[in-house]
């Protein structure tokens, strides 16, 4: 018996000799279990905040200090966004499966944003102080093109185009 997400469905497999009775146990047994695992994956506001505290003291020199570090499930276009004005930072739910290396870019990357605003060449020389910052811009930058993927075209991605993606 096992449970995964495949895309927006989760499947269930049990033995085809249980009754409905026992399929209906074990697959709620089962979806308990798949949500408590991906909970324990995916770290919750507050611990979301921390790790951003930790990024920033060890990447920043400790000057980014974010009031509020959330996740968001409105941003379908962008990976994270930011709020100088307000400190508030706010990461797309999409990025919780994804390797804690990118969402950690993307913290740095939106950290710097309450430093300087813009995405200019300080702005990148900070965001670099990150050691896998260029893995993890390709990383997201594939998971962009996937979908609109032209097998023999090739497109290129601007560098800025993918920044909040």
């Amino acid at each position: 018996m096992s449970a995964y997400r495949d895309g927006n469905k989760t499947v269930v497999l049990v033995p085809a000799t249980f009754s409905r009775a026992e399929e209906k146990r074990w697959v709620d047994r089962m979806l308990e279990r798949l949500e408590a695992r991906e909970e324990r994956r995916r770290p919750d506001d507050d611990a979301l905040r921390a790790r951003a505290l930790d990024l920033a003291d060890r990447y920043l020199d400790g000057r980014a200090r974010p009031d509020s570090v959330r996740w968001v499930d409105n941003q379908q276009a962008r990976w994270g966004s930011c709020t100088p004005e307000t400190g508030s930072i706010r990461l797309s739910r999409r990025l919780s499966g994804m390797p804690s290396w990118v969402v950690d870019y993307v913290l740095v990357h939106e950290l710097v944003h309450l430093i300087i605003p813009h995405h200019n060449q300080e702005f990148w020389e900070l965001v670099r102080r990150y050691p896998k910052a260029e893995r993890a811009r390709g990383y997201l930058e594939g998971v962009t093109a996937a979908p609109r993927l032209d097998i023999g075209g090739g497109g290129e991605v601007a560098e800025d185009d993918t920044c909040h993606r």
